[in-house]
C-alpha cells in the first residue's frame, strides 16, 4: 500500500479508501449485511487500507454501526482513519437534516454513538446547505474539533466557489479549515478538472473522488448487465449518466480497448487512470466482493502511458453539474 498526506495536513491515508455505503446490519436491496461485510473490511485492512469512509445516512446509520464494530474487533482504533459525513435527513423533524449548529452538534454525537468511538478522524459535510449561513456551520464544526470529538474537517460535492468561500471564511474568522473534498470524478465525469481540482492543488486540499467506477459502468462492457442489484434501486446513477449515454459509450469502448491490450480488467485500468490525475489523493472504492477491493489495490502498481491515457480521455464530452444543487425532498443515494 502507498500512503500520502491528506491535503496539507499531517494525516497520512492510504491511496485507496474503502467506501462503506454498501454495508449494513441487515441485507437490503443491494446492500450487504454485517456478516457479509466483515470479510471485505478485514481484507481491506490486510491490504493496508487505513481510510474508511461512511456517512450518517448510509443505511439509516447502519453503515456506521457495522464499521465501528469491525474496527473494534479487527484492529486498534488509532491505526484506522474513520471518515463520516452529515447533511442528509436522519430524522423526520425540520431540524433532522442540514448544517445548522443544532444539526451539527446532534449529528456528531449520533455518529460517535453508532461508530462506538470517542472521535472521528475526518468529519465531512455531505453537501452545501443553502439554508444555513456557512459561518454558522464552520463555527459549529470548529467547536466539535476543539471538543476533541473530531480531528479534521472535510467537504464533499459542491462548486469550487463554495469551497473557496468556506476556506476564506475559516481563515478570516480563525476557524478550522477543510483539509479534503470528495468530488464526483471518474472517466465518465471529468467536470471537476475545470475548477475544483486546480483549486485543490493550489490550496493544498486533498481530493477523494467518489464513484470512481461510475456506478460500475467502467467495470463492464457497454450495456452489459450488472452483477449487482444496485442499478434497479439507484436513481442517482440514472441522473448522472443517462443524459450523456452516447458519449459515455465511446469512453467505455476506449476503456475496453486499452484494458484488452494490457490484458487487465477495465476496473483496474479506470482506477489507474484516476490515481494518476494531478491532485488526486485516492479514490473511495465501494465494493460488495473481496476480489473487488483486491483489484482496486492492484491498480496502484499500474502506470499508463501517455498514449493510453489520451485514448481513454479523447471521447469525453462535457456533463451537467446540476447534481451539486440540493433538490428539496430528495434523499441522494451517495
Amino acid at each position: 500500500m502507498k500512503y500520502v498526506n491528506l491535503g496539507r495536513s499531517g494525516l497520512k491515508v492510504s491511496r485507496i479508501a474503502l467506501g462503506c455505503m454498501s454495508f449494513g446490519v441487515e441485507a437490503r436491496a443491494w446492500r450487504l449485511d454485517e456478516q457479509a461485510s466483515r470479510p471485505i473490511i478485514r481484507r481491506a485492512m490486510e491490504l493496508g487500507i487505513n481510510l474508511f469512509d461512511t456517512a450518517d445516512m448510509y443505511g439509516g446509520g447502519e453503515s456506521e454501526i457495522v464499521l465501528g464494530r469491525a474496527v473494534k474487533e479487527l484492529t486498534r482504533r488509532d491505526e484506522i482513519v474513520i471518515a463520516t459525513k452529515l447533511f442528509y435527513r436522519v430524522r423526520p423533524d425540520v431540524n433532522g437534516r442540514g448544517l445548522s449548529r443544532k444539526a451539527v452538534l446532534a449529528a456528531v454525537d449520533a455518529s460517535l454513538r453508532r461508530l462506538g468511538t470517542e472521535y472521528i478522524d475526518v468529519y465531512q459535510i455531505h453537501r452545501w446547505d443553502p439554508d444555513t449561513p456557512i459561518e454558522e456551520t464552520l463555527e459549529a464544526l470548529h467547536d466539535v474539533v476543539k471538543m476533541g470529538k473530531v480531528r479534521y474537517l472535510g467537504a464533499s460535492s459542491m462548486f469550487a466557489w463554495q469551497l473557496c468561500k468556506a476556506q476564506h471564511m475559516a481563515i478570516h474568522r480563525g476557524l478550522t479549515k477543510f483539509i479534503s473534498v470528495q468530488p464526483h470524478y471518474n472517466l465518465l465525469n471529468r467536470e471537476e478538472e475545470r475548477e475544483m481540482l486546480p483549486m485543490c492543488r493550489s490550496e493544498g486540499i486533498g481530493v477523494l473522488p467518489w464513484s470512481p467506477l461510475a456506478r460500475g459502468l467502467l467495470a463492464r462492457p457497454w450495456r452489459a448487465p450488472s452483477a449487482s442489484d444496485r442499478p434497479r434501486y439507484d436513481r442517482t446513477a440514472e441522473m448522472l449518466y443517462v443524459p450523456t449515454a452516447a458519449a459515455d459509450e465511446r469512453v467505455i469502448t476506449a476503456l475496453g480497448e486499452v484494458a484488452e491490450a494490457l490484458g487487465l480488467s477495465r476496473a483496474k485500468v479506470a482506477l489507474a487512470w484516476l490515481l494518476s490525475r494531478p491532485g488526486v489523493t485516492g479514490p473511495i472504492v465501494g465494493v460488495t466482493k473481496v476480489e473487488h477491493i483486491e483489484d482496486a489495490v492492484q491498480a496502484l502498481d499500474l502506470t499508463l502511458t501517455g498514449a493510453e491515457s489520451a485514448q481513454l480521455e479523447a471521447p469525453y464530452v462535457p456533463h451537467a453539474t446540476s447534481f451539486y444543487q440540493e433538490v428539496p425532498g430528495r434523499q441522494q443515494d451517495r
